[in-house]
């Protein structure tokens, strides 16, 4: 048992270090060849915080362990709205402009609502992967089109966010940062499969489903990168990009990274995840929505949403006894 949580433990560190290298070498290389902030911002900095769970998803489904590919995308949403936008808002007042809750949020929602018809006939098909992958690259050229028309204010935003964080650097050793880029790469394979088969072991000693598992402990971990790139946006006064990293990672982890492991490998939904764990998913992405009228997540809408989570994980493992 000790063995294998040291395997989770350096699985996590694995996922951190390995995510926290990809991001800042891939921005470097991209600001290098010209593209702009705005482009790396919203799409290679967002995907590479995501990198944890499409290789823990990816590595689970292809080891033939889908219930925790499963459980790893429902619990990383869960997590990401029940832990850590809460612990943000408890931290510090969390300001949500309106484009966010009048387009992203109901966005949110509305992927989880498809993953779940998707669900009814008790597997994620092939089909059904390529129709989220779809949906996504859908999303992704929306996001591009709408940020077109908001260039100016969001590529200010961007460019105070992202020189505070170091990830700008006019004298960037390409050849340096391709190294690091491969190395963090290697860190997340090692870390997610560190991750899967300590999980897994445990799962197996303790008699808690490998779904439960993934939902839990897994979830939280391949969460950290999240959780750590909005800490910094909320510290540095940068709430759109705070929640927008939460939100955009949520639908991110529904569309591309469930469309991409279904695509890889059809996935196994059971009656319990349809009846109780996707729809609580729901339910946390219907709640901040709730909750982000009056453009502002306090602490007392803080706690709402970490009491939430505490009780839903309490249940969890209640029901697995």
């Amino acid at each position: 048992m000790l063995l294998h949580i040291m395997m989770i433990g350096l699985g996590v560190g694995g996922l951190l270090m390995g995510g926290n290298w990809l991001v800042k070498s891939a921005a470097r290389l991209a600001s290098s060849y010209g593209a702009s902030v705005l482009v790396i911002g919203l799409t290679v900095v967002a995907w590479a915080t995501s990198a944890p769970e499409l290789i823990v998803s990816l590595s689970a489904a292809l080891q033939g362990s889908s219930a925790i590919a499963l459980g790893n995308v429902i619990g990383s949403n869960i997590v990401n709205i029940g832990l850590c936008l809460a612990i943000m808002g408890l931290m510090f007042p969390v300001k949500l402009s309106w484009n966010l809750i009048r387009r992203e949020i109901p966005l949110m929602i509305g992927a989880g609502v498809l993953a779940f018809l998707l669900s009814l006939d008790g597997v994620l098909s092939r089909l059904d992967g390529l129709i989220l992958f779809l949906c996504f690259l859908g999303f992704s050229l929306l996001v591009y089109i709408l940020v077109r028309r908001e260039r100016r204010q969001i590529v200010a935003s961007l460019e105070r966010y992202e020189q505070e964080e170091g990830l700008i650097d006019k004298q960037v050793n390409r050849l340096r940062e391709v190294g690091r880029l491969a190395a963090g790469l290697t860190f997340l394979i090692v870390g997610a499969n560190l991750t899967v088969d300590g999980a897994t072991a445990i799962a197996k000693t303790l008699g808690i489903s490998e779904f439960v598992i993934g939902l839990t402990l897994v979830a939280f971990g391949t969460s950290l990168p999240e959780f750590a790139a909005s800490l910094v946006a909320a510290v540095h006064h940068q709430s759109d990009i705070a929640v927008g990293n939460v939100i955009g990672s949520n639908i991110a982890n529904l569309l591309g990274i469930l469309g991409v492991t279904a695509l890889v490998q059809p996935i196994p939904v059971t009656p319990n995840s349809l009846q109780v764990q996707i729809p609580v998913m729901i339910g946390f992405s219907v709640l901040v929505l709730l909750l982000s009228f009056g453009s502002l997540i306090g602490r007392w809408k803080a706690a709402v949403m970490l009491m939430c989570y505490i009780g839903f994980v309490a249940l969890t493992f209640v029901g697995q006894t």
